[in-house]
């Protein structure tokens, strides 16, 4: 698997990827009536450097580094990360954060902060973890899941 920055030309397979999972409203606190352009601009915006997986030709994940916040907080970043449903379970959730680490790293981050880990999303609060991330915060409550309803938020931090 290779690990590149995304292009104009990944804009459809990077589509195909993140526009249901946003959509599905279970795992991002995000609006789930964006458009394509909507979805497109948040996950390939100017603030983020946007890269995509990718095994034989075809983009099988993306994921996305970001400052998590300005001024005196801005040393930390926050990720996003999508795997194809096709290539699920096999390990580019990952692959992926292993190499936003180093890539954060390199970017002169000293931290990385998942702000809202839904409680739900077994997951995302399996691996992380894995991946030395600790649960520093829970917010009780604070998503509201499509079929689940209230759930919590999960807070997760890790020095680099």
């Amino acid at each position: 698997m290779q690990i590149r920055p995304a292009t104009q030309d990944d804009i459809p397979a990077v589509l195909d990827i993140v526009a249901p999972i946003l959509r599905a409203g279970d795992t991002y606190a995000i609006d789930t009536d964006m458009t394509d352009d909507d979805v497109i601009a948040y996950w390939m915006g100017k603030d983020k450097v946007t890269l995509v997986a990718e095994e034989d030709g075809a983009v099988v994940g993306t994921y996305y580094i970001r400052q998590n916040q300005g001024g005196g907080g801005s040393h930390v970043c926050n990720c996003g990360y999508m795997t194809a449903p096709a290539a699920s379970g096999r390990g580019i959730a990952r692959r992926m954060c292993e190499d936003s680490l180093l890539r954060a790293k390199d970017l002169g981050y000293r931290a990385m902060q998942f702000n809202f880990v839904i409680a739900s999303n077994t997951a995302a609060v399996h691996l992380w973890p894995q991946l030395g991330f600790e649960i520093v915060g829970r917010l009780p409550g604070a998503f509201m899941h499509p079929t689940l309803g209230e759930t919590d938020a999960l807070v997760m931090y890790r020095k680099l």
